[in-house]
């Protein structure tokens, strides 16, 4: 999958926009965008083949386009992870100052990136 940084200027003008709407319509996008129909066309498509974002087939006003939602990404939990230690205190509402978990935690990640 690319990133953002390999978009075009007017690609992530494009994503910024499906993301902020959490989706709009393809003949919504160019609009909004002042370009050409097949313009916008290109960018959804580009964007789509990106995997950023999502086209399903609608009809809108009476006329056939795409529903262009923003795609969910796909979280990697491993960040959290050293060894099999996850990270201390996701989701603990008091944290005792006196455990040892962070910093065995800081350590095993430690050990791994060496």
């Amino acid at each position: 999958m690319e990133t953002e940084g390999d978009l075009t200027p007017r690609q992530q003008q494009a994503l910024d926009l499906v993301r902020e709407t959490k989706g709009l319509y393809q003949s919504e996008l160019w609009k909004e965008l002042e370009v050409s129909s097949r313009t916008g066309t290109r960018i959804a498509t580009a964007l789509e083949e990106k995997e950023m974002i999502e086209r399903e087939s609608a009809v809108h006003n009476g006329h056939t386009t795409y529903l262009l939602k923003p795609r969910t990404q796909d979280l990697d939990f491993s960040l959290l992870m050293a060894g099999d230690l996850f990270v201390p205190f996701v989701g603990e509402e008091h944290v005792d100052p006196q455990n040892d978990a962070f910093t065995d935690w800081l350590l095993q990640l430690s050990a791994e990136s060496q």
